[in-house]
């Protein structure tokens, strides 16, 4: 299977492919059929599906769908292209493989099979990393090997659920992508995402645009924070910094704690400090 995605569908669904079509094939009507109950596409291509359709109109459903039995009928394990092409095309049987499978079985199949075609979206992509976390009770780590996707990927992708709803739509309708909402999770003050997205898609930023921009903004925040954060000096202070930065010709700084005190001279290198200590001691 490409790109590495765990070992592949064949060996989910307990054998390899040859061993697939070598198995009885069954003919059933459409509408025993029903989806995947757990597959993480939410949206299909109208234009994809009608191709297909077309498609099996004059050749058929070459390849058998997969399905387990249920208690009214048969859930898709994969196929749900074919199925829904097939209802559209109207035909009455479609040939189908029946196979025992878990519901963990099940879901970690719809996710690797979407996952192999590149179908979801990041959103659907995250969505379902998370079912299968939470459902099979997997760390991301135990996720990453039978994914055979990497730990950061994952935890990335799923780290998108935090965004705030109207952020998320943007993403999976394809207004916003993938590294946009990586981007905007490093934004420190979290109210801003919204508008910052917003920011984005009206003036057609890129990743790197975003990056730099959310880096001014959080650097632009820190200063704020630290000059709010600092005491205000007395005026008796501030006026004694101001002699001695004028005689000594650096910056000064006065401290005053409870109990006692200190004086901050600037010097910038032995000269610096030379000359420093030679007015003080001239004064």
């Amino acid at each position: 299977m490409a790109r590495g995605l765990g070992k592949g569908l064949d060996a989910l669904i307990s054998g390899s492919i040859e061993d697939i079509h070598s198995e009885a094939i069954a003919e059933v009507s459409p509408d025993e059929c029903r989806p995947n109950p757990y597959q993480p596409r939410k949206s299909f291509d109208a234009e994809a599906i009608d191709e297909l359709k077309q498609s099996i109109e004059e050749y058929g459903i070459i390849q058998p769908l997969v399905v387990r039995k249920s208690i009214k009928g048969y859930e898709i394990i994969v196929g749900e292209r074919r199925f829904r092409a097939a209802k559209a095309a109207k035909l009455k049987k479609i040939p189908v493989i029946i196979k025992e499978m878990t519901d963990e079985r099940m879901m970690e199949l719809a996710l690797l099979e979407n996952l192999q075609r590149e179908d979801l979206t990041p959103i659907e992509e995250a969505h379902a990393y998370a079912n299968l976390l939470q459902e099979l009770k997997l760390t991301q780590e135990d996720l990453s090997k039978r994914l055979g996707k990497s730990r950061s990927h994952i935890a990335n992708t799923v780290r998108l659920l935090s965004l705030p709803d109207p952020v998320i739509d943007s993403i999976s309708d394809g207004q916003l992508s993938m590294g946009h909402g990586r981007a905007l999770l490093g934004l420190n003050l979290k109210g801003n995402i919204e508008p910052l997205a917003q920011k984005i898609i009206e003036e057609k930023l890129n990743v790197r645009q975003v990056e730099r921009l959310i880096s001014q903004l959080n650097e632009a925040a820190e200063q704020h924070n630290e000059k709010k954060a600092a005491p205000k000096k007395d005026i008796f202070l501030l006026e004694r910094e101001s002699v001695l930065r004028e005689r000594l010709g650096t910056s000064v700084s006065i401290q005053r704690g409870k109990r006692k005190g200190k004086i901050e001279i600037e010097f910038y290198n032995d000269d610096d400090l030379d000359r420093i200590i030679e007015v003080l001691e001239k004064k």
